[in-house]
């Protein structure tokens, strides 16, 4: 697999350039080691069949598609494909009429951070731990230039393949499965980072904020989502094994030790431009994502807690540059 045409403009005598050709020549093997690859794969070869060139990446249900470009039956037979391709986790979508109800009504959270980040006009942005590219996608929406997903989980690189592979022109956006520590080090490229619902779930949230760092070119900006504890105080949860029914959670800070963090790993201009507590109907199962959520992770007789007694989640977003 190569880079798109679209894609050489952006990448010309660029540190990241050799580094994507070498990744990319990787990624059907990292896809194909999954035990569920080859369903999925043929899932991806029956979608291929349906194609648009009608998309709205400005709406907060992407609109992919019109309902009237298949009749009925097609339909039933798209919906039961991208079915198959469940749990969808972040969205919504409308893809030919149906609408992909996912988990995450990740449209809420992009219109709290929207109007508080800088313009992404003609932008090189970096998404990591992109899920299945909604963010990306809105990116692309708000003007973006170029996007580059990160994301290691399967499953969410297949659904992007799928929704990507809907759209008749090539969209300037790829996703690869990788992390955040497989990139090359002062890379200096991107203008635009987004690390979303990802610090919490690092070992060492200053390592992924150096990191951070060390990818934006001088004046990049770093927009920032996780967890926070409701606290003026030099504080930090550490949860003793589980926090919200999850295991991969290391540190959740308070404000005042999240942006003292960003500020010792060189970032300033530090704003707080959010701070929501995450509630049920922004999370929460349905029928495209049939697993416990948000609902069940709370302690049932007092929501204000977790199932284990933590304050319920509680998300910041932090907008902050890379000096020039």
């Amino acid at each position: 697999m190569n880079f798109p045409d679209s894609w050489a403009d952006y990448l010309k005598d660029s540190s990241l350039q050799p580094w994507l050709n070498e990744q990319l020549s990787l990624v059907d093997q990292k896809l194909s080691s999954h035990g569920d690859y080859q369903r999925w794969h043929q899932t991806l070869e029956q979608l291929s069949q349906f194609h648009t060139d009608q998309i709205d990446l400005t709406l907060p249900m992407i609109q992919i598609g019109n309902e009237k470009s298949y009749d009925k039956e097609q339909r039933n037979e798209l919906k039961q494909l991208l079915l198959n391709l469940h749990p969808w986790r972040k969205g919504p979508f409308n893809v030919f009429g149906i609408k992909i109800d996912s988990e995450w009504r990740s449209d809420i959270k992009w219109q709290r951070l929207s109007n508080s980040i800088s313009a992404l006009d003609g932008r090189r942005v970096l998404d990591i731990g992109c899920g299945n590219g909604y963010y990306m996608l809105r990116m692309l929406g708000a003007g973006a230039a170029w996007v580059l997903g990160i994301d290691p989980t399967i499953l969410f690189n297949i659904q992007f393949k799928a929704l990507a592979q809907f759209i008749t022109d090539d969209i300037s956006a790829n996703i690869l499965p990788v992390g955040i520590e497989q990139l090359p080090d002062k890379l200096n490229f991107f203008d635009t980072l987004f690390s979303m619902g990802v610090l919490y779930h690092r070992r060492s949230a200053l390592d992924h904020l150096l990191k951070a760092h060390s990818l934006l070119r001088p004046g990049g900006e770093l927009v920032l989502e996780t967890l926070i504890i409701d606290s003026s105080a030099q504080d930090v949860l550490v949860p003793r094994a589980r926090y919200a029914k999850m295991r991969n959670i290391w540190f959740i800070p308070s404000i005042t030790v999240l942006t003292g963090w960003l500020a010792r790993c060189g970032f300033n201009r530090i704003e707080v431009v959010d701070i929501t507590q995450t509630g049920v109907d922004e999370q929460r199962s349905t029928p495209w994502m049939r697993f416990e959520s948000l609902a069940d992770f709370l302690d049932p007789h007092d929501p204000s807690k977790t199932i284990e007694g933590y304050p319920a989640p509680v998300r910041a977003m932090v907008v902050a540059r890379r000096p020039s």
